[in-house]
């Protein structure tokens, strides 16, 4: 019979405290201590997704976390994942696949149904690595959702697992918050907390200590840890509160990027690449008087296409972007963004909206029709000369990942030819370009993340506004997970975490 492995807990006084972020850094610190690590989040509400080896859909955070710790994300990482829709509903991701469209009550009745999978796909973990690394939602001390609470102490239950509890001294009352919390907790649920963790604290510990003195003398559990305020950007974005983190975007620099804000944003972490370049200002708008002085406009992925197209048609955005391409300033629509610079959304089957057919902006020629069925894949593929935007990268390989409903139809010419789809060798075409190759329509999430191809946008960006391109961009970035761990390792007992799993730092 086979020795399932421990597990390690992390979770918050709310969200985005730093659970994410603080079970990516044990991912990698003992990864790199020498154990096979892998992370685990039995439910997830996000809009930012990732795309696994085998086309399964799973949130942004694990499948970073699995970065961390350097092995290839699985659906068993975040066997449910909830991604919000129009009128209070969410889609329901199982296993990495879209199953339903649910409100919560209804998501509330399958719980039972799904906790022997959330149990199946931990124990497989168990089974495979050294040590399992668990985030929670939210916080534990949900009181009205303690009955339906699939991803907090019912997990810590289910693994065995000593928890680290994580607050937010930025954001005040991280005292308050971590007794507060422990104080709602079930006694044998309070009794699985082995550690306090306080997250981003600026300034002199020293300030800390009578304090921290304190707060292990009322609540019985020694804090394991002071994290200081950490660069944005080491994890990748997956809540919509990191859309807020301006320290995350970048300053004002030479170049200007416009990301529309859409009601229904997905996959926003694109833009981190690009923000993270020296002298790139990545803004999230929402109003047209936002777009001024913008050298480029995007439009993003979005989980509502049709709602957040009539959206941006109302706000008054639709016309400005409409004018800003006549005038010629580059757009780049993404996924749901694509489908919105087409012509028309046609949805025969209703699987979006009560509308069998919705007006694009009618920037680019071409009318995406939405089925059931969902395209989740990864692929590689090559800059095409369609487009002086990514001149300087044609034929450049890329790697990517889709994540659409909906078939788009365009016989106008394409940026980019799919040369793998899962694997499999293709030549297939992928999005389209106006006439003038300054607006871009494509499926392809991650395509900043490319060096060549992020070099070549903001080198012919640059020469369009008539200024000198950055000699570093484009440069290969440095692992953020490395700068992370290290941060975590000075400031976090780790011997101390080890111990409450059985295990050692580093592995003997």
């Amino acid at each position: 019979m086979s020795v399932l492995a421990p597990c390690l807990m992390i979770q918050g006084t709310a969200s985005g405290v730093g659970k994410s972020l603080l079970a990516a850094a044990f991912c990698r610190l003992f990864a790199r201590a020498g154990y096979r690590v892998a992370p685990f989040k039995a439910q997830n509400m996000a809009l930012n997704a990732a795309v696994t080896m085998d086309g399964g859909e799973i949130g942004r955070a694990q499948a970073g976390q699995a970065a961390a710790a350097g092995i290839e994300p699985t659906v068993g990482m975040n066997p449910i994942l909830l991604k919000p829709e129009p009128a209070d509903r969410s889609q329901l991701v199982v296993l990495g696949r879209a199953v339903a469209s649910v409100t919560w009550r209804e998501y509330a009745r399958m719980q039972p149904g799904l906790l022997p999978l959330v149990a199946e796909s931990l124990a497989r973990l168990r089974g495979a690595f050294d040590l399992v690394i668990i985030e929670g939602a939210g916080s534990p001390a949900e009181i009205n959702l303690r009955d339906c609470d699939i991803v907090n102490m019912p997990v810590a239950r289910m693994a065995d697992a000593p928890v680290l509890l994580v607050g937010d001294i930025d954001r005040g009352g991280v005292f308050a918050a971590l007794l507060g919390t422990l104080d709602l907790l079930e006694p044998h649920d309070r009794a699985r907390v082995a550690g306090l963790i306080v997250n981003r604290f600026r300034g002199d510990e020293a300030i800390l200590a009578s304090g921290l003195a304190e707060l292990t003398a009322r609540s019985g559990v020694p804090v394991l840890g002071v994290v200081p305020y950490l660069e944005p950007g080491l994890v990748p974005a997956e809540d919509s509160l990191d859309l807020d983190d301006s320290g995350r975007w970048g300053s004002p620099g030479s170049l200007d990027i416009a990301v529309v804000r859409l009601p229904r944003i997905s996959n926003f972490d694109d833009f981190e690449p690009l923000a993270s370049e020296p002298e790139v200002s990545v803004r999230f708008v929402r109003s047209a008087g936002e777009l001024d002085g913008a050298d480029l406009i995007v439009l993003p992925g979005t989980k509502s296409t049709v709602a957040d197209l009539e959206w941006l048609v109302a706000s008054g955005l639709g016309q400005a972007i409409r004018g800003a391409a006549a005038a010629g300033r580059p757009v780049i629509g993404i996924c749901g963004g694509y489908q919105m610079l087409g012509r028309a959304v046609d949805d025969p089957d209703r699987v979006e909206s009560a509308a069998s057919s919705t007006p694009g902006l009618g920037l680019l020629p071409v009318v995406t029709t939405f089925a059931p069925a969902k395209t989740t894949v990864r692929v590689r593929a090559r800059a095409t000369p369609a487009s002086w935007l990514f001149a300087a990268a044609v034929g450049t390989e890329i790697a990517g990942y889709e994540i659409h409903a909906g078939r788009t139809g365009s016989g106008s010419p394409s940026p980019f030819t799919i040369v793998e789809r899962g694997g499999r060798p293709v030549t297939e075409h992928d999005g389209a370009v106006n006439g003038a190759g300054t607006v871009l329509g494509t499926y392809l999430h991650g395509l900043f993340a490319n060096d060549g191809l992020r070099g070549a946008l903001l080198g012919a960006l640059a020469k369009k506004k008539g200024i000198d391109a950055h000699p570093r961009w484009g440069a290969p970035r440095a692992d953020p997970y490395e700068r992370l761990a290290d941060a975590v390792a000075r400031a976090v007992d780790l011997t101390a975490v080890a111990k409450l799993v059985g295990l050692s730092f580093p592995r003997p």
